[in-house]
């Protein structure tokens, strides 16, 4: 058996069972249906989105207001200053507005508040550093919707405050000339803008057409922000994409060549090579690299801050590796107080990566993690926590809130700041709070399966229907799909041999499958298993060969498996990975030790180990079949090991035949005689026998008095007493190890495996028992 390490959803969110798709055209309706979309209207406006269906910007309050203080403000030579935020949506937000401002004449600046100095949104100190440097009009970008203390500075100033945001909506807004916010505007269809498609709407409404221009900038923005790729999303992320494959922004082009990126972009790349690029920035230092990185025209200047904004993501990455290895310390030194949520601080972690090494933090450990810096000087504790799906980690903060001198967030992402004192009692009262709410189950990762897919029906065109329904993100999620099969074909890839790849084998047809990080599993697996897998479909390009691919995501084995290494030198190094498991080791002939192996005899066994064994190794051949039928029937083993060989065993395969009997008799009745050590390679050579065969016979005719052997010479008795053969015991012991070593040993997979589980499956009795003293 090999479990499953996440929990697999069959259901979908209608609670209907997970389906059966058996053609392309299936395949698609189904996981439409599972996105809600029946009406054939709404159905075909998803699979093709148009500009034609993005909502009007006239339907967004407060744009009529800015507008016209915007044209006052160039009329009147007022200097503007566009307040954004340090984030990918933020920069790209900035970037947009300052390009649409300078195209309709104003003279504008840009301002992103560090991380580290300020914080998060706009703040009395940078307001009031505008006001001294002339600025009359400040419009922010993916921020300022709760800026109350910012926005009562800027009344008091005499400053004009537009707000544009797409962040929650408190019970309240602050006081501003105008605010422009889906969420705030009541007739506005679609509420999930991102910032940067706030900004979007602002400059189609101020220029008077659509701004193509800016579609390159609105995709980075909306699939770096997590925000559901549905409705506008879907549609401006779509065609953004589009736009980002031919920008002739020197500045992405640039960062397309560092990001290793070539051809037709898609969210994948956004997601996880430009847009971590374009955070790193505001991240460790600065946010100014990567906002001038979009606006420049120059070729040159566009590639020395790419390669500068390159640099420092790995700086960047090298951080979070070393701040996870020290968390991982943390926990290890801590684990029972950590057990069902992690707390861990330290000082001088850098507070711009603690949501990174958060979530590295539950993806290893599959509970919600909270990395917190620590500020001695202050004596405050600040950072960032990730959850798992079952635990409302805003919710459940919102009950302790008294600890915070902070706390905000949602359900899977919160940030808080608190004295440092209360970094235990927060530990403490969160574990708690777990414990009450969450079930073993809940500590795994939930995998939502969309559909099962037979393999004889995927191939090039299946996938490319199926990416009819990308971009894919948030609230259209990429479709995991449950399939079955034989592996073969498998092996370790990578430098580190930590990936997996193997071939899914189904009535005839196959599939290339991946997983990353999955490596450790091929020693969990044998070509003759029935695999359970779910996965994403992708195509894989290879020396110009295009294939249908699995990326696994996760795999189980639902039966009993049996591991075959009879007669192989190197079977040792295939169990390395039991050594951290429940394993026993079994010799019935009271071998103790091999390699790191702790061996048990069979007579020593206890009942702890049967109850506590899930894999059960066996390192030689019982002298009875009961004896190991009576230990699997106990022990009841999820996986068995055949490890064994016969060079130190006798070899019974080749039994000598009554015929071989009468053969050496004649043989002695004959020559009087027969001398072993002169004459049994003319024997052997003879008859086609091993030495074992003629040892054998004569052991069985000394036993039953028929010969006498005289100082390796071997002679007929002169009285010899008719006996039959199976009244000599060694000549039974014979049959007996025959019969082991056709059963255990010179049986194919399939017979073996056959006769091991059905002894498994038996019942043990109290007699049974009894063999090892239960």
């Amino acid at each position: 058996m090999l479990q499953n390490q996440m929990n697999w959803n069959f259901t979908y969110e209608d609670n209907q069972t997970m389906k059966h798709a058996d053609t392309q055209l299936d395949i698609v309706n189904q996981l439409l249906q599972n996105r809600g979309f029946t009406d054939p209207h709404e159905l075909n406006q998803f699979l093709n989105p148009k500009l034609d269906d993005l909502n009007d910007p006239n339907l967004l309050d407060g744009l009529e207001d800015s507008k016209a203080r915007i044209q006052l403000a160039i009329e009147q030579g007022e200097s503007i200053l566009v307040f954004g935020d340090y984030d990918a949506d933020g920069v790209t937000a900035t970037t947009l507005l300052v390009e649409t401002l300078h195209e309709l004449g104003a003279m504008c600046d840009y301002y992103i508040p560090n991380r580290f100095t300020e914080g998060y949104g706009p703040n009395p100190q940078a307001f009031r550093e505008a006001k001294r440097q002339g600025f009359d009009l400040i419009i922010t970008v993916d921020t300022g919707i709760a800026a109350f203390e910012s926005a009562e500075v800027a009344k008091e100033l005499g400053l004009d405050l537009i707000i544009t945001d797409h962040h929650e909506v408190q019970a309240e807004c602050p006081e501003a000339y105008a605010i422009i916010h889906p969420k705030t505007s009541k007739d506005y269809p679609f509420k999930e803008l991102a910032g940067v498609g706030v900004a979007f709407k602002m400059a189609q409404y101020l220029l008077g057409y659509f701004p193509t221009q800016f579609l390159d900038l609105v995709a980075i923005g909306t699939v770096a922000d997590l925000v559901p790729l549905i409705d506008e999303n879907r549609i401006l992320v779509k065609f953004g994409l589009e736009a980002l494959s031919n920008s002739s922004r020197p500045g992405i082009s640039a960062l397309k060549e560092v990001a290793a990126i070539k051809g037709v972009i898609d969210e994948q790349d956004v997601g996880f090579a430009i847009g971590p690029r374009l955070n790193a920035a505001g991240r460790l230092e600065s946010a100014y690299p990567a906002v001038e990185l979009l606006l420049t025209r120059d070729i040159e200047e566009g590639s020395r801050l790419a390669t500068e904004i390159d640099l420092i993501n790995q700086e960047r990455q090298q951080l979070v590796n070393h701040m996870v290895e020290e968390a991982l310390e943390l926990v290890k030194q801590n684990e029972k107080d950590n057990q069902s949520v992690i707390v861990v601080a330290k000082e001088g972690w850098n507070e711009g990566v603690l949501g990174i090494v958060a979530s590295k933090l539950v993806r290893t450990f599959q509970r919600p993690a909270i990395c917190l810096t620590l500020k001695s000087d202050d004596q405050i504790a600040k950072g960032s926590g990730r959850s798992i799906a079952a635990f409302d980690l805003f919710g459940n903060g919102m009950e302790i809130n008294d600890l915070f001198i902070q706390f905000g967030g949602h359900a899977q992402a919160v940030g808080m700041t608190l004295a440092i004192e209360q970094v235990d009692t927060l530990r403490q009262s969160l574990n708690q709070l777990a414990n009450q709410e969450l079930q073993p189950e809940d500590y795994k990762e939930q995998l939502n399966l969309e559909l099962y897919l037979e393999l004889q029906y995927l191939n090039l065109e299946t996938i490319k229907k199926i990416d009819q329904l990308a971009p894919f993100g948030m609230a259209n999620p990429k479709p995991l799909f449950y399939l079955k099969g034989s592996p073969s074909d498998i092996k370790q890839i990578g430098t580190n041999k930590n990936h997996l790849k193997f071939i899914l084998e189904q009535n005839g047809a196959k599939l290339s499958s991946v997983g990353f990080g999955l490596g450790d599993r091929v020693d969990r697996m044998t070509t003759n298993d029935d695999l359970e897998v779910v996965g994403h479909l992708q195509i894989n390009e290879w020396n110009g060969t295009r294939s249908p691919q699995l990326l696994v995501k996760d795999l189980r084995i639902m039966d009993r498996q049996l591991f075959d290494y009879r007669g192989s030198k190197f079977w040792l190094k295939h169990v390395q990975h039991l050594m951290t498991k429940n394993y026993l080791c079994v010799s019935f002939q009271k071998i103790n030790s091999i390699g790191d192996l702790e061996i048990t005899p069979v007579e020593q066994i206890q009942e702890h180990d049967m109850n506590q064994t899930t894999d059960l190794l066996l390192v030689d051949l019982p002298d009875q079949l009961s004896k190991l039928a009576t230990l699997l029937s106990t022990v009841k083993p999820h996986n068995i090991y055949t490890c064994y060989s016969l060079e130190k065993q006798t070899e019974w395969s080749a039994l000598p035949t009554r015929d071989d009997f009468k053969w050496f008799y004649g043989f002695l009745m004959k020559h009087g005689k027969y001398d072993h050590r002169r004459e049994q390679k003319q024997v052997t050579n003879h008859k086609g026998w091993n030495n074992k065969k003629v040892e054998f016979i004569i052991n069985v005719f000394y036993e039953l008095k028929f010969v006498k052997i005289e100082d390796g010479v071997v002679f007929l008795n002169e009285q010899v007493k008719k006996r039959d053969l199976s009244e000599s015991t060694f000549y039974q012991k014979g049959l007996k190890q025959r019969e082991i070593q056709e059963v255990l040993y010179y049986s194919n997979y399939q017979q073996l495996k056959s006769w091991l589980m059905n002894q498994v499956e038996q019942a043990v009795s109290l007699e049974e028992e009894e063999v090892y003293g239960l």
